[in-house]
């Protein structure tokens, strides 16, 4: 799995005209998924994005988490996230996993991370055409990969 993660001050996803998910202060995620993805890889990245600490304390250092400052998450799906652009300039797709792996785990992912929380997070639209909005806070952009935890 990979994540990128982004501090926000608001974000929202967008389908057809309909605003799907919105949030303030908090994360928006977008999520990718491939095949050999699986329950370990949503534990690590469910305690990785709640403990994280990026949000600013009284000094003005980045010292709190998601949860000291009662901030909100927006997960995205992102297939594009798994690209592969060793060669050409067209990028290859075969390493996102298919719908029938991806979506148990994104919902998965999106389930865990709510209970993390202690609330519910809110979502895109898996495999919408979705229009994202954000205003990135800082800005502040991490990208995590579950095949990198070391």
């Amino acid at each position: 799995m990979r994540i990128v993660i982004q501090r926000v001050s608001h974000a929202s996803v967008t389908i057809n005209g309909s605003v799907k998910g919105a949030i303030n202060q908090g994360y928006l995620i977008l999520l990718g998924i491939e095949s050999s993805d699986n329950d370990e890889d949503i534990s690590w990245l469910v305690r990785k994005v709640i403990g994280l600490r990026v949000f600013d304390d009284e000094h003005h250092v980045m010292n709190l988490s998601i949860k000291d400052v009662d901030g909100s998450i927006l997960v995205v799906s992102q297939f594009t996230l798994m690209a592969s652009y060793k060669k050409g300039n067209r990028p290859s797709w075969l390493r996102a996993a298919p719908h029938s792996i991806s979506i148990p785990l994104y919902e998965k992912f999106c389930k865990e991370l709510s209970e993390a929380l202690g609330k519910p997070v809110e979502t895109g639209e898996f495999g919408a055409d979705m229009k994202v909005e954000l205003l990135n806070d800082g800005p502040v952009t991490i990208c995590m990969d579950t095949k990198n935890k070391e």
